[in-house]
């Protein structure tokens, strides 16, 4: 028997939309992000999937997208765990930021590397390092249990915690995981074996 992981990065929010540095600060979905989250909850229908539980982080964000994939399921109500853990990257004193007037600001390189580096923190705040630091640790405390008794596991989360976890699924270097783009509303759903690697990965996109 193997467990199932489906991991879902919340709709496009209101600061997704505005190309603003988002990290901690909680926004709501855009009508496509809420659009997304529908689109998902279909396509997860389609497979045939039901969760025995979910998680998502402290961020309202996230927990629209998986109620909303939830109740698309027939769902809503089931058990769900928030988690300030699975929150996204804080990018410190750039959040809140245009993304653009930060590179008017700080210069185009830096704000790349800010962005996208393993281990380069920006101005308070936190590199994808010390995301996963937060993220690896709970996944296999609280989550990776229910997966290896055979369970269906959804997670709802942003774009960094979750790329910290697919690091550590598909075994990707710093570099790698840095270059991965994940889509919106995108459900990922990995079937793992009992001893915790991944038999097969699976990207539902539209």
């Amino acid at each position: 028997m193997s467990g199932t992981l489906v991991l879902v990065r919340h709709g496009q929010s209101e600061w997704n939309l505005k190309n603003l540095f988002t990290g901690w600060r909680d926004v709501g979905l855009t009508e496509k992000g809420r659009a997304e989250a529908k689109a998902a909850g279909e396509r997860l229908k389609a497979l045939g999937l039901k969760f025995d539980i979910a998680y998502t982080s402290a961020l309202s964000r996230a927990q629209k997208t998986c109620d909303i994939i939830l109740e698309e399921l027939g769902q809503a109500g089931l058990e769900t765990v928030r988690d300030q853990a699975l929150n996204e990257r804080d990018y410190g004193d750039l959040s809140g930021l245009n993304k653009d007037d930060a590179r008017a600001r700080w210069g185009e390189e830096q704000v790349h590397v800010w962005r996208r580096s393993y281990a380069t923190q920006p101005p308070g705040g936190e590199s994808l390092r010390d995301t996963g630091a937060r993220v690896w640790p709970y996944y296999m405390h609280e989550m990776q249990p229910h997966v290896l008794r055979a369970e269906t596991v959804l997670v709802a989360a942003h774009g960094n915690s979750l790329r910290a976890l697919i690091m550590a699924l598909d075994g990707l270097t710093g570099d790698e995981i840095v270059k991965l783009e994940l889509a919106t509303g995108v459900p990922i759903v990995y079937r793992l074996n009992a001893d915790s690697t991944v038999r097969s990965k699976e990207i539902l996109e539209g």
